[in-house]
């Protein structure tokens, strides 16, 4: 839960932070506490994006893609169709 807080404390001074970003974190999260996992998601795409409602698979690299470089989570792709992806959520400071 920590980390969801700092997330949302964090996102309200960044302005490159869009729905988009909100939208596939807050999809990640829940799959995340869903599967009562305390290490990192493990996730196929399919998975995330009918409740993140973003439709486009180039919108939804960027916006993951973009999550990680920022700083808000640690995304580690499989390249591989058949295993699934990783991602760490990432404490962003104080909250």
């Amino acid at each position: 839960m920590n980390e969801l807080l700092s997330f949302l404390s964090a996102i309200e001074d960044d302005p490159r932070i869009s729905t988009a970003h909100i939208s596939l974190y807050m999809a990640l999260w829940k799959k995340w506490t869903d599967s009562g996992s305390n290490g990192p998601l493990s996730f196929f795409r399919c998975d995330v994006v009918a409740s993140c409602k973003i439709a486009g698979g180039n919108t939804y690299h960027k916006v993951l893609r973009q999550l990680n470089e920022y700083g808000y989570i640690k995304y580690v792709p499989s390249y591989n169709r058949f295993q699934k992806n990783l991602v760490h959520f990432v404490h962003c400071g104080s909250y």
